[in-house]
């Protein structure tokens, strides 16, 4: 490779992953971790992992999914991470007996790709096979095609409950937050004090980076998850202790704070669409808008006690997403008629008659587009925006 040994240092070469392919990620996981005691230091995607990073005894390994024709036949590759490759005079950075070196330069930075706008729609009827994530949690992905990469959402649950095989870890992410559906889930969160459960009703908004570790589940937990970019690294840190022994409640992580919602001390008040108040609704704010800076709006919103009535009220956007989830009861998508921009691609996806969502069920609504949702009595609806 004929390159000076000054030179190879002066890249700050930060770590080095011997690339391993393997065809199941999760056998080839519960071999490392459970048999020989390697740790998890990185996965990623948490719902659907294709790549694990694992380490023990002076070994870093990068487990890489790939299909059984794509497995070679002998050479591993050495990935090196470092702040710029070396300028070498044998590019293909082949060392002897045919292992690779592959020169991976550090990026740190969330890259968020725009999102698509689209129409998605969630049904319990279509949702597919559950598939196994992260320490073991099941994910049921909530938004097809993920808006083009931007956004993941995903129903989470743990059926057993009992103690969860997580590690102290945090996410590469922009934004991330969490919803108790169902059950209750024991947590900790950096420097926020000692661990505590969150109920049903209960969120926490996740800002960039901060340390946390999911420790208990009852029987049945349900969580919803959102996170942008879609596909993001989950970084374990195994030299932190968590809980820490301070306590800073408003320290900023990547420019947002930690907040966490507690259902029974909720505020509702009328929910205000366009500027005005929609007299059959009342709107519950969580909290993630003042500890984002604007950056996310998530409210539950339900129809006021005594409505028995269906209500409806025109709903429209100019942001990068709008999320709903049914929590209970049900209510009807239809394109809006009566508001300008439908000819824009503003009803993609409605057909006559609407489109009606249950409990359970979800949709996203494109920027932009006119619509108006109709509830009726028991309605109990989650609603992102970023």
């Amino acid at each position: 490779m004929n390159l000076p040994l000054s030179d190879i240092t002066a890249v700050r070469i930060h770590a080095a992953e011997v690339a391993v392919p393997c065809s199941n990620l999760n056998a080839s996981l519960e071999f490392f971790v459970s048999q020989l005691g390697f740790r998890v230091d990185a996965i990623s995607p948490a719902d659907a992992p294709t790549m694990a990073v694992v380490s023990a005894y002076g070994v870093c390994l990068r487990l890489e999914v790939r299909a059984v024709g794509n497995m070679p036949a002998a050479p591993l590759v050495l990935r090196v991470i470092c702040d710029a490759p070396p300028q070498f005079d044998d590019p293909d950075g082949t060392i002897p007996d045919g292992i690779r070196i592959e020169w991976i330069t550090e990026k740190r930075d969330v890259v968020v790709a725009p999102a698509a706008r689209q129409f998605v729609v969630s049904r319990l009827d279509d949702a597919g096979v559950w598939g196994v994530g992260r320490a073991g949690m099941e994910y049921r992905d909530l938004i097809a095609g993920r808006l083009g990469g931007f956004v993941v959402a995903s129903l989470i649950r743990i059926p057993a409950g009992g103690p969860v095989p997580d590690y102290v870890h945090f996410h590469r992410v922009r934004f991330q937050m969490i919803f108790c559906k169902a059950g209750w889930v024991r947590v900790v969160y950096e420097d926020q004090g000692p661990p505590f459960t969150m109920q049903a009703g209960d969120s926490v908004l996740q800002p960039p980076g901060i340390r946390h570790r999911v420790l208990e589940a009852s029987p049945g937990l349900e969580v919803i998850e959102i996170g942008c970019p879609a596909i993001h690294d989950t970084v374990a840190d195994h030299a932190m202790a968590l809980p820490t022994s301070t306590r800073r409640p408003g320290r900023r992580f990547g420019g947002q704070r930690f907040s966490r919602h507690i259902a029974e001390n909720a505020q509702w008040v009328p929910w205000r669409v366009g500027g005005i108040d929609a007299a059959e609704f009342e709107a519950c704010d969580v909290g993630i808008a003042a500890a984002t800076s604007g950056l996310a709006d998530v409210s539950v919103i339900r129809l006021k006690g005594g409505t028995q009535a269906p209500a409806s009220v025109p709903l429209r956007h100019h942001g990068e997403l709008m999320f709903l989830f049914v929590l209970e009861g049900s209510l009807t998508i239809n394109a809006d008629d009566g508001a300008a921009g439908i000819a824009n691609g503003g009803a993609a996806g409605i057909a006559s008659g609407g489109v009606r969502l249950r409990a359970g069920e979800s949709a996203v609504i494109p920027p932009d587009a006119a619509y108006k949702i109709g509830a009726e009595a028991g309605l109990n609806l989650l609603k992102v925006m970023l």
